[in-house]
């Protein structure tokens, strides 16, 4: 790591930047500032890279050339698209669809998550909208990297998982570069490593969903990720009852009765993937799952403000 630093002072620096719809803070510790943001620089070309990929807003993007021959013919993509492609359809099956990135055919109209919102859609057409979403129509070839979506209209997105993987990459890209600790936070979905300027581990605050500024606990991460899938973010309110702007795939409908979930996992892209499958799921099933998997841990904060976590989270 060069230096124009006497002391060997080592600093924490930041980079705050808008990427895949959101934003992403990439933090890096050294001693040379001009070499922090030089890395800095390196990680924000990765997530453009990966977003190229993964975006459903340009025609060009091997996500929408998929999704435009759905119900046709099978496209060639790139093995990191389709490896991607096969772990989220693995978390699809382990959640019992619950996850699903072919959650993109749903109708727009039943997303419509603001203030003209006035009344949920009945059932019969929340289930009609939602029946092209099934992750086992996503048909993968291994020997030419081809996905074919069976049905026509059928359409993938990355969503509930991209973030996640973008924070990854980046973080195995940076350690690659030397880079010895860090950060990368997508708006609250973040992976650390390696410790603060100061030598201690980071530590992040669980936040409320009532008052983001008041963590309710907080919890060494290094080496680490989290996610967190929250309703307080992006909700509608009918007849007095607040629904998330999560969908359950199997009914259509928003998801009731909790306010957050937060996952905590080695692997920011399963912490990502895990945080909407166990809203969906609810408490009692969310957590099962979440006790099964090797280290993973899960806190989670119904609309009552009580808090359930997994057995293997001591909150402080």
């Amino acid at each position: 790591m060069p230096t124009d630093n006497p002391n060997n002072q080592l600093s924490e620096f930041k980079k705050v930047e808008r990427l895949m719809g959101n934003s992403f803070e990439i933090t890096v510790v050294g001693d040379d500032e001009t070499w922090a943001q030089d890395k800095i620089n390196i990680a924000i070309a990765e997530i453009k890279r990966i977003e190229k990929l993964l975006t459903t807003y340009h025609e060009s993007s091997q996500t929408n050339q998929i999704n435009a021959h759905a119900g046709i013919s099978a496209v060639k993509v790139d093995k990191e698209v389709f490896d991607l492609i096969q772990r989220s359809l693995k978390i699809s099956a382990i959640t019992d669809g619950a996850f699903d990135i072919s959650y993109g055919s749903i109708d727009k109209r039943l997303w419509n998550f603001d203030k003209t919102m006035k009344a949920l859609p009945d059932e019969f057409t929340a289930r009609s909208m939602v029946k092209l979403i099934n992750y086992r129509n996503v048909i993968l070839n291994p020997e030419n990297y081809s996905v074919l979506l069976k049905e026509k209209g059928m359409r993938i997105g990355f969503g509930g998982i991209g973030k996640g993987y973008a924070a990854e990459m980046v973080k195995a890209l940076l350690k690659k570069e030397g880079v010895k600790s860090g950060i990368v936070n997508a708006s609250g979905d973040l992976t650390t490593w390696g410790v603060q300027a100061n030598n201690k581990p980071w530590t992040i605050g669980i936040a409320h969903p009532d008052n983001a500024n008041l963590p309710f606990s907080y919890m060494n991460i290094t080496d680490m990720a989290i996610a967190t899938s929250g309703n307080y973010e992006k909700y509608v309110t009918i007849d007095g009852k607040k629904y998330s702007h999560t969908i359950n795939p199997k009914t259509g409908l928003p998801v009731t009765g909790i306010k957050s979930v937060t996952v905590i996992s080695p692997n920011a892209e399963i912490a990502d993937a895990m945080a909407t499958p166990v809203t969906i799921m609810g408490i009692k099933s969310g957590l099962n799952l979440i006790n099964q998997i090797h280290h993973l841990g899960c806190i989670i904060i119904d609309d009552n403000n009580k808090i359930y976590s997994s057995k293997n989270i001591n909150l402080a």
